[in-house]
């Protein structure tokens, strides 16, 4: 929001000076952002009228001009501006006076004299037009000092409010705040109705429902449409970064700044009536005030003129109803619409408004009936015309209406920590324009229906904190000892695996939770992915269903960078639907690897990383908490057939591990083999409570069986059965062995395992191994047609 210090002065008595009014703005949470100070140092410009323009006779650009500087004094000055012309008024800087850091002296250009310089709005500081003289009004009187007819000295302050504030985006709204803040009041500025004198209006429906709950409507005939916009309007636009273009349209804009109420102007020979507001029909379309043809669906307002588009509601108005220099009769336009109903639509068509970015936040909904009997006085005022009736349609049961909040005492001073006078209280909550009525333990606060943020008890405890003075709230700390919460001894902590991780020599990643949906399709990730409905961009549209999109994508990064061996990991959040509920967050952990298996050194020959290279990693990790993991064949889009697998801790499915598929590889543009694995992390480090148990006396017993069995038959199911056939004395049971070739017949292979038994209670006898041996092999016999290996 950006503003005149003078206007706003108009609408608030305060004798703080302009740095001190700067501070104050911001200390209350309206942040300036900018200040530009304008005029401060215009002792010797004046208004002047050029007389005559002659052609410099050594410079075709320069034009040698007659100047009536007032008083009876004519200059010659030397011009380089294309707009200059008899006739002309302009701001003249005579010999002596200063603009900015340079001071105006008798000057020779090309042989010619030249006394004073005439102005540019961006030499003066004024504007950032350099095109030409700054042209003022033919009424302006010659000779008077500049700043007193424009109203300097004065300043534009630029604000950037947080989206909660809406009713800081007018002039009036922000006088509260100061008021407030500077222990004064708001100047009453009730805009005097304007008496109809003409019967002419139009009818207005609504067919929106909460969407459009009020509006109002006026007719004024017989403007004239050749008045210009008057300087001190023209300069209130400038100063809050508002373009003049012509009378009607600026007297909208004004109004708008003023009050906070956006406003639009129809040329009432233009529009047929009777007025409505509805959702716009699939397949209509509106050429626009810039002149671009928007195509709209049901998802925008339309303000319709006999049921055809005139306008969106909210956002802008359409090119054929617009008012130009030949309008004589129009129709001015204030209207309530919902922030649900505009929000996100002017985006939708690359569009960004003054009018959509008030109503996207929230308008006060009584401003309607201010802002037309404003816009109305100024246009009778300036313009000429006879004013119509006011045309009002309102449905009553869906306007917002003003909310009434209790606050406690004891609660504002545990908040704040610190007792404020209630005296102090109420004037704080007055000044910002609440009702206020004392109760026994505190007040009953009614929120005026244009601050929408204020909804509950801790909303007036901010407001008082932010005026009273965050610098006068002392700092206490908090009283009592902190409970201290020893870490869970059931789960490794994340910061051990990422140690882990790093230790195995991986560099951990951070990527984005959004991704571009096209990248999780490309995975086949995509099925239960959530789309975002603002994003960031179109590369960020969706919330990551794995973390391995994006880690394979940093992966690539550093492999066109000339990186050729890169182990990354990532310990991150995925999401994916679950219905009509809120998303499901799951946390994994993934790893990928490409290039070669061990830094480049002269101990071990060079070698590529390798599935088991990563299963090792993977089997470290997990050996954090104790688990034991299986491991079956996998069939998952975006695996190598034959070179990764599905990964299981008891029964429980985890994750993936394995070589990515050279399909997907290619599509994504790496070269080279690329190992990865993504793993839930929770139940990976989920471990048993451990317990101290005595080591036995007694001595271990080792015995090593082979056995033949069929190709297909898989270390982890012998293992299981091996476990349940020897029993409790069966401490450790290792595979130390495969073997396939001569002695062993084709499609069968030789597993060679050791037994190491021992017994808390006793030494183990020979007759208590055979025991375990006949049991072992009579079981692997029985259940995979295994065989002893002769």
């Amino acid at each position: 929001m950006k503003f005149s210090e003078n206007w706003l002065r108009e609408h608030v008595k305060t004798t703080a000076t302009r740095d001190e009014l700067a501070a104050t703005l911001t200390a209350i949470g309206l942040e300036v952002e900018e200040m530009s100070v304008l005029g401060n140092a215009f002792d010797g410009v004046v208004v002047a009228r050029i007389i005559e323009c002659a052609r410099h006779p050594e410079a075709d650009r320069l034009q040698v001009c007659k100047v009536d500087a007032g008083n009876g004094e004519t200059l010659q000055i030397v011009c380089g501006a294309p707009n200059a012309r008899p006739g002309l008024l302009a701001p003249l800087a005579k010999v002596g006076s200063r603009i900015g850091d340079i001071t105006i002296g008798a000057a020779r250009l090309r042989g010619v004299e030249s006394s004073g310089m005439l102005c540019s709005a961006k030499e003066l500081g004024l504007d950032t037009d350099a095109s030409g003289l700054l042209e003022l009004p033919s009424d302006a009187p010659v000779g008077s000092p500049l700043a007193g007819y424009l109203g300097l000295p004065d300043a534009s302050i630029a604000l950037k409010l947080t989206p909660n504030r809406a009713d800081c985006f007018s002039v009036r709204g922000i006088a509260f705040d100061v008021a407030a803040a500077c222990g004064s009041e708001v100047i009453a500025h009730e805009a005097t109705p304007v008496a109809s004198t003409v019967a002419t209006m139009l009818d207005v429906t609504l067919d929106a429902g909460a969407d459009a709950p009020r509006y109002l409507g006026r007719v004024i005939e017989g403007v004239d449409p050749a008045r210009s916009t008057p300087i001190w309007m023209a300069e209130r636009l400038r100063r809050s970064g508002i373009r003049p273009i012509s009378l009607l349209v600026d007297i909208a804009q004004y109004v708008m700044l003023e009050v906070g109420q956006p406003m639009h102007a129809y040329d009432r020979d233009l529009l047929r009536g009777p007025i409505g507001v509805r959702r716009a029909r699939a397949g209509e379309s509106l050429v626009l005030l810039d002149g671009r043809e928007a195509a709209i669906d049901a998802g925008f307002l339309v303000i319709t003129d006999a049921d055809r588009p005139v306008g969106l509601a909210g956002v802008m108005g359409g090119m054929d109803t617009r008012v130009t220099q030949a309008t004589r009769n129009v129709f001015l336009e204030a209207a309530h619409f919902s922030p649900d109903a505009i929000i996100g639509r002017g985006r939708k068509l690359g569009l960004h408004t003054d009018a959509g970015h008030r109503f996207e936040r929230g308008v006060d909904p009584e401003l309607p009936r201010q802002a037309i009997e404003r816009a109305t006085q100024l246009v009778v005022e300036l313009a000429g015309g006879a004013a119509g009736p006011v045309t009002e349609a309102t449905l009553p049961a869906h306007l917002p209406r003003p909310r009434e909040i209790v606050l406690r005492r004891a609660r504002l001073a545990r908040i704040l920590g610190t007792a404020i006078g209630d005296a102090d209280v109420e004037r704080i909550l007055r000044a910002l324009g609440l009702g206020v009525a004392s109760t026994s333990e505190g007040w009953r606060v009614t929120a005026p229906t244009r601050r929408f943020d204020l909804s509950i008890e801790e909303d007036l405890i901010e407001e008082i904190a932010r005026i009273h003075g965050y610098d006068r709230i002392p700092s206490t700390l908090p009283r009592g000892a902190s409970r201290l919460v020893a870490p869970s001894e059931m789960r490794v902590d994340d910061a051990t695996a990422r140690r882990h991780l790093a230790a195995r020599d991986f560099l951990e990643a951070i990527n984005y939770a959004f991704v571009d949906a096209g990248l999780l399709a490309t995975w086949h990730a995509a099925d239960a992915a959530v789309p975002l409905a603002n994003p960031l961009s179109a590369e960020l549209g969706a919330m990551r269903t794995q973390l391995l999109p994006g880690l394979v994508a940093a992966l690539a990064r550093n492999k066109a960078r000339q990186q050729s061996r890169v182990r990354l990991f990532e310990l991150g959040k995925v999401f994916a639907k679950s219905g009509a509920d809120a998303p499901l967050e799951t946390l994994r952990i993934a790893a990928v690897a490409t290039g070669d298996a061990l830094a480049e050194q002269w101990g071990e020959p060079a070698r590529q990383v390798d599935f088991h290279d990563l299963k090792g990693d993977l089997e470290s990790l997990a050996a954090l908490s104790g688990a034991t993991l299986a491991y079956r064949a996998s069939s998952a889009p975006w695996a190598h057939p034959g070179r990764s697998a599905d990964v299981f801790r008891d029964g429980r499915h985890l994750g993936w591990i394995g070589q990515l598929h050279p399909r997907l590889q290619q599509s994504l543009d790496i070269g080279g083999q690329v190992l990865a694995f993504e793993l839930d992390l929770e139940p990976l480090l989920l471990r048993a409570m451990p317990r101290a148990t005595p080591l036995s006396r007694f001595p271990s017993v080792r015995r090593d069986l082979a056995f033949v069995v069929a190709d297909e038959v898989s270390w982890e199911a012998l293992e299981a059965v091996v476990k349940v056939a020897a029993g409790p004395c069966l401490q450790q049971l290792r595979l130390f062995d495969r073997y396939a070739g001569k002695g062993v017949e084709t499609g069968f292979k030789s597993l060679a395992m050791g037994l190491i038994l021992q017994d808390e209670s006793r030494t183990l006898t020979d007759r208590d191994v055979e025991a375990v041996v006949a049991n072992v092999t009579a079981a692997l016999q029985r259940d995979y047609s295994a065989r002893i290996r002769e």
